[in-house]
């Protein structure tokens, strides 16, 4: 069994902390907000106080953070306990170009696995995300044995295609919500019963985002989405449907709500 690192205890990485533990691996997290990292202690996790703390002596480290900005300072806070063969697994949603910033900036001799996941928390419990891999073949083949009580591993290319593959199944989610809420504005004001609107699109081109509409457990916060837009749009300028879909999040009053709530 593998020494893993987790830094980022939120919504994903609470739920990843605890597979990894269920697989037998052992376990050091931390998280900006040290409460939130706190109940994985009953888990069998050890309670890191610094990021440089969590990494001492791990085989693998796996960040699940906010953005690109949380991503750097963690790791150069935790550069000084990196060694050399470890492997940072980087799973946060954040731009390809940011990944490979990031790939330069850790110490000599320390791998990156540019690793994004799709799926949300329900995904992760189950043990059913897809892990965008990017990377050399030899880092893939060493993370991947750690990283399948998560779900699959989709190896993608190189560092940064990972992250490129992320915003493609990303912004493909959520603007497809965008259209089924605009479906079902069109059934509300024909007359059609929402369900039976709902019955009809889950057998057509929408009908992945009528079971994300339906999946209990999802958790993936309308703030997010609309970074995860941003991004895209930084990177494809001319995607009109997504600046749509991104003006819509934006009228959410509730930040934190599911992006489902764009429905």
């Amino acid at each position: 069994m593998s020494e893993i690192a987790v830094l980022g205890t939120g919504r994903m990485g609470t739920p990843m902390a605890r597979r990894l533990i269920g697989a037998g691996h052992r376990v050091r997290v931390w998280n900006r907000s040290p409460e939130r990292a706190e109940p994985l202690a009953a888990d069998g996790a050890k309670i890191a106080a610094t990021p440089a703390e969590a990494v001492d002596g791990a085989d693998f480290v796996v960040t699940m953070l906010t953005d690109a900005t949380a991503v750097r300072a963690a790791l150069d806070a935790a550069a000084p306990s990196l060694r050399p063969g470890t492997i940072v697994v980087q799973t946060s949603t954040i731009g390809p170009d940011e990944v490979r910033e990031i790939a330069g900036r850790l110490p000599a001799g320390v791998g990156l696995l540019d690793a994004p996941v799709g799926g949300s928390v329900n995904a992760v419990e189950a043990g059913t995300l897809v892990v965008f891999a990017g990377g050399s073949a030899d880092t893939v083949a060493a993370a991947e044995p750690v990283l399948r009580p998560l779900g699959k591993v989709r190896p993608t290319g190189p560092i940064g295609t990972g992250s490129a593959v992320k915003l493609v199944n990303n912004t493909a989610m959520v603007t497809a919500l965008a259209a089924l809420h605009d479906s079902l504005t069109v059934a509300d004001s024909v007359g059609v019963d929402r369900d039976v609107a709902l019955d009809v699109l889950a057998g057509g081109p929408l009908g992945g985002a009528v079971q994300r509409l339906r999946t209990a457990g999802g958790n993936f916060a309308i703030s997010l989405a609309a970074k995860d837009l941003r991004l895209a749009q930084r990177d494809a300028p001319g995607t009109p449907v997504a600046a749509a879909a991104l003006e819509r999040l934006a009228e959410i009053a509730d930040q934190d709500a599911n992006v489902t709530a764009i429905v």
